[in-house]
């Protein structure tokens, strides 16, 4: 098992969400117990030595291998959702889309100023989402942060806005 098993089985569909687009769809991954086991095993792998005690999720994809990750590493997990969706008292980040605006929150109390925390998502397009999420767990004062996806698009440069990061980590890049 290796990271080309797993990109053999990340599904391609033409023109999603719109004419044009290839969206990278990881549910035939997530589908798939060698390859699932492997990413968890492989993040773990990345991040064990690295002190992470918080792995922020970014809703809904995030969620799934995230949650995963952090159980892995003994750590506790933080939703990372849009507006309206969480219970408690929030803090909140909007960001610009290519044909609009959009928002996410956390609940204020999910991160602490000792805590390091693995923000994660599955894919890694433009940077937009990710770093507003990465802004939400700087503004609550987080020791380190670190930023991970499954999948990056690297001809469309989303790592540059994540330059605060302490690292950013993507498992298969495109």
């Amino acid at each position: 098992m290796n990271l080309e098993y797993v990109k053999s089985v990340v599904r391609n569909v033409p023109d999603f969400p719109k004419p044009g687009i290839q969206f990278k769809d990881i549910t035939t991954a997530l589908k798939d117990p060698k390859a699932l086991s492997f990413m968890v095993d492989h993040l773990y792998e990345h991040y064990k030595n690295k002190g992470i005690t918080k792995v922020a999720g970014i809703e809904s994809r995030g969620f799934i291998i995230g949650a995963a990750l952090a159980a892995r590493l003994g750590a506790g997990f933080v939703l990372i959702r849009k507006p309206g969706k969480l219970p408690a008292d929030t803090i909140q980040k909007s960001y610009q889309l290519e044909y609009g605006e959009d928002t996410i929150e956390m609940h204020k109390d999910a991160i602490g100023k000792e805590d390091v925390v693995l923000v994660h998502d599955d894919l890694l397009a433009t940077g937009g989402t990710a770093l507003a999420a990465l802004e939400l767990v700087q503004e609550v004062g987080a020791r380190e942060v670190y930023v991970n996806f499954l999948i990056e698009l690297a001809f469309l440069n989303g790592t540059e806005r994540l330059s605060s990061a302490k690292e950013v980590y993507s498992m298969i890049s495109y």
